[in-house]
């Protein structure tokens, strides 16, 4: 069986209990988004949520501990957003494993709440994730939020010295038009297939915040599975909004 429990008071699922890849009698899609005082930057990212030409997904907003008003935000003006709230800051790992193991999808869709997504977003990465069973992750090409015509991630790379790098950042976004393996998705904004987290494990919550995905997207390089980046899934970055710094 998974760990029952990493947050107080949540019983994990069985993955079993899971819905299967291609049951077109469900929802495929959960879209995680982590929040810690991050009040002025929810309304743009669920707004840019809501507008998604794909809409046959579900939206959980993992609340860290918020004081700022952002919990009171989404009960108010977003009643269509499964909002979970905690007592305190668990970090962005815990809070992600969280909301993975709260969901019921085949993919889940992480989103930094620092974002705004363009409409179709959402359906490029699932297009793309769906077709081939060996990926485990798609990353979007985020874009920086004030300057948008300049990359802040096209994926994330690691280097003969062992740095780890955002591939693309402060570049012309123009430059990135084709899909393309990378060594892990930027979790700030990529889809995951479930199934594989299961095998692989989950975000190592040592990690709190930052890296925990190239940890994950090397996990599974490990196990012989794929991370890819998508050209046509374009998100706007502000940065550091959901560590609330």
């Amino acid at each position: 069986k998974e760990r029952m429990e990493t947050a107080k008071g949540i019983l994990y699922r069985s993955g079993k209990e899971r819905g299967r890849e291609g049951d077109t009698q469900m929802t495929e899609v959960t879209i995680i988004i982590p929040n810690y005082n991050g009040k002025h930057f929810l309304k743009p990212c669920l707004d840019s949520i809501k507008k998604q030409s794909y809409k046959d997904f579900v939206t959980i907003v993992i609340d860290n501990g918020s004081t700022d008003g952002s919990r009171e935000i989404v009960e108010q003006e977003y009643p269509w957003v499964k909002l979970v709230k905690r007592e305190k800051n668990y970090g962005f790992c815990n809070a992600v494993n969280m909301g993975i193991h709260l969901s019921k999808t085949p993919y889940v869709l992480l989103l930094n709440n620092d974002t705004e997504a363009d409409k179709d977003f959402v359906k490029e990465l699932y297009v793309m994730i769906k077709q081939d069973k060996r990926i485990f992750s798609v990353s979007s090409k985020m874009l920086n939020y004030k300057e948008r015509e300049l990359l802040d991630d096209a994926g994330d790379m690691y280097c003969v010295l062992g740095w780890p790098f955002q591939r693309g950042v402060g570049r012309k976004a123009s430059y990135y038009k084709n899909a393309a393996p990378v060594f892990s998705s930027c979790a700030g904004a990529a889809i995951y297939r479930c199934s594989i987290f299961e095998e692989i494990g989950y975000f190592d919550e040592n990690h709190f915040a930052y890296l925990e995905d190239m940890d994950i997207g090397y996990r599974a390089r490990k196990y012989g599975y794929l991370n890819y980046f998508c050209p046509t899934a374009e998100v706007y970055h502000v940065g550091s909004g959901t560590s609330g710094s």
